[in-house]
């Protein structure tokens, strides 16, 4: 005879995509992770998001409706469309009353949540252990809302996640509360394309209380995105498509033969990890960077290279990582023709911005550090959401995979700052002075980024510093570490062979390469007329212009 279950945890299971589908139909004493010992009960919860679309759009709606029209799978389906709106205005009256309390005497956390219950607002289950669960879950919602959002609980826009919290729980959750049991089965469900706020906190009470949670989102949207720290299995399809109604009935639509063959063919060859990708076709990729390190020899070869043929190149998984070249070269070789032949001829490779007018970038004055600390998630790392769909981000107009690859480069470099501090600076404001430096890149940087085919030729900032037309500044510091993160090649020359960089930044991120004489007052050689003709007509007939 067990002793009776006071305490329910649980834990999400290991997934794959070939077997998630048989974990989700099993029983929870049959999966991973289950166990029941000393009043505690540990299940093991499926938690799966299933981004963008196959090839096969037919068999892909196909599977969808049978899985919220299959008993085999039990998944109640959820979604901005299926979602029951409708609430009681008694709710409504009590929600406003709570937080009226709220305003007046600045409840915490598990105070707010004692109210809720004492209103009759918080779920009830006849098994003592999920009904447990229910208020730690929404203590744990509460707890996230009040952490990612401006004002915590005294948010204005509380009261509608309230409102929506409460009505969906009763609309969607209690009837599946009726035949709950950790020691059998606890209720699925599947969400379905696009999403708001409330939509994002309520699948959080779901996963705190222990559901099965899968998601399917056509465009490739993460509806868990900046809210889940525990690990989800995520599957990424090859396409992205707006959504389509959610199927009321299985499609009869049949493909051809010959145009699942040739479908097959072509995900065979652009598939992550073939080594061979069509024109953008990792655009909404995140990518990150891989520091190479190379001898100076070696520099010049690798950086004509397009970047799926760099070593250690790797697609996986929604990110692509990116082998880049960071390196600095002190002084001038004896052999000055080969030094400028090099030189000159990255600079005039396409993509390549060179800088020889310092600094390049503006210092900012403005304060963010508020905007910080609002966009810091629960593990204390910036939310790259958060970040994009604030007022003050001002890369909105760029193309949304792009938006987020900056995001999440400027959420690397605030997590561990290569930017080294200033006398009495804390490592708080360095990550806030590169958080804040990052929202100023100018228009010639960001052009770049917006010509970054992941898989292709690789952006190049060179800057050639000979001291005579300004020194590099911090601020040029910080957005090469961000460019870095992103997997530009940055190339400084320093004729004279003193420290710039080396101001700024900690030496272990990039190489440095000593040539054999310092040269002091050396301006630029430009290539001869002849000379960058001949090199633009190259590149016009390997472009095929």
């Amino acid at each position: 005879m067990y002793p009776p279950l006071n305490q329910l945890n649980v834990r999400p299971i290991s997934l794959t995509y070939e077997n998630w589908f048989d974990l989700l139909k099993k029983t929870l004493p049959e999966r991973p992770h289950f166990s029941l010992e000393n009043g505690t009960i540990q299940i093991g919860q499926v938690l799966g998001k299933f981004l963008g679309i196959p090839i096969d759009t037919d068999e892909y709606y196909n599977q969808l409706f049978d899985y919220v029209n299959s008993e085999e799978w039990g998944l109640q389906l959820l979604s901005e469309d299926s979602l029951d709106k409708t609430i009681n205005n008694t709710y409504f009256q009590s929600i406003q009353k709570v937080i009226n309390i709220n305003q007046e005497q600045k409840l915490s956390i598990n105070r707010f949540a004692a109210f809720l219950d004492g209103e009759q607002l918080l779920l009830k289950s006849k098994v003592p252990v999920i009904h447990r669960k229910l208020r730690e879950a929404m203590i744990a919602t509460l707890e996230l809302y009040a952490t990612l959002e401006k004002d915590g609980l005294k948010n204005h826009e509380l009261r509608r996640v309230l409102v929506d919290l409460v009505k969906w729980s009763i609309n969607h959750l209690q009837s599946e509360l009726d035949h709950a049991d950790p020691e059998k089965a606890m209720p699925k469900y599947l969400w379905y394309g696009k999403f708001k706020k409330s939509h994002q906190y309520f699948l959080y009470y779901l996963i705190k209380l222990g559901c099965d949670i899968v998601v399917f989102d056509p465009e490739g949207k993460d509806i868990l995105a900046g809210f889940v720290s525990e690990p989800v299995f995520t599957h990424h399809y090859p396409n992205k498509l707006p959504e389509e109604t959610f199927p009321k009935e299985r499609r009869n639509r049949k493909s051809t033969v010959a145009y699942r063959a040739s479908k097959e063919i072509e995900t065979i060859l652009n598939q992550e990890g073939s080594g061979l990708y069509k024109p953008w076709q990792l655009r909404e990729y995140t990518p990150s960077s891989i520091t190479l390190k190379t001898t100076y020899d070696e520099l010049f070869i690798l950086c004509k290279e397009i970047a799926m043929i760099r070593p250690d190149f790797e697609v996986g998984e929604g990110q692509v990582k990116i082998p880049s070249i960071f390196a600095k070269v002190q002084g001038v070789s004896k052999n000055r023709k080969e030094y400028w032949d090099r030189l000159q001829s990255l600079s005039q490779l396409e993509h390549t911005y060179l800088i020889r007018q310092l600094p390049f970038t503006m210092q900012s004055n403005s304060d963010f550090r508020f905007h910080y600390r609002n966009a810091l998630g629960k593990d204390g790392l910036l939310v790259p959401e958060i970040m994009m769909q604030a007022h003050y981000w001002p890369y909105s107009f760029l193309a949304s995979g792009l938006q987020k690859g900056i995001a999440h480069a400027i959420r690397k470099i605030c997590e561990k700052p290569g930017l080294k501090p200033l006398p009495m600076e804390s490592l708080e404001d360095v990550k806030m002075y590169l958080f804040t430096q990052a929202q100023f890149m100018p228009k010639r940087i960001i052009q770049l980024l917006e010509r970054f085919d992941y898989s292709q030729q690789v952006p190049k900032l060179i800057i050639f510093n000979n001291e005579l037309s300004g020194m590099l500044s911090r601020s040029d510091a910080a957005l090469l570490l961000l460019l870095n993160q992103f997997g530009i090649d940055i190339i400084l020359y320093n004729p004279p062979g003193h420290n710039d960089i080396e101001n700024f930044i900690d030496e272990r991120l990039f190489d440095k390469h000593w040539l054999e004489e310092m040269v002091f007052d050396l301006e630029y050689k430009e290539p001869s007329v002849f000379k960058k003709g001949l090199f633009q007509g190259i590149l016009k007939n390997l472009r095929g212009d």
